[in-house]
């Protein structure tokens, strides 16, 4: 097989994977508080207290995954489209 072949192959796979992935968990762990849903702060003595809550989130730790974003809006505008 060629090195073109492959590299298609597994960009193939790896999309697919994705795909699936999204389908079956359309909610991934928010970046940015790591999906506590809050940050931490330390105080004068070091100690780690719960920080405030993630705007990004709006402190649920669960944001929509980027492909499941994607559908979400290509269906609507299908729908959109289609009445």
């Amino acid at each position: 097989m060629s090195l073109a072949v492959l590299a298609t192959a597994f960009l193939l796979i790896v999309t697919l994977g994705y795909v699936v992935k999204c389908w079956l968990s359309p909610f991934g762990d928010c970046r940015k508080c790591d999906g506590m849903g809050h940050g931490f702060k330390t105080d004068r003595k070091g100690k780690t207290k719960r920080g405030r809550d993630c705007r990004r989130c709006d402190a649920t730790g669960k944001r929509i995954r980027v492909g499941r974003w994607i559908y979400n809006r290509a269906a609507r505008t299908y729908r959109a489209g289609t009445r």
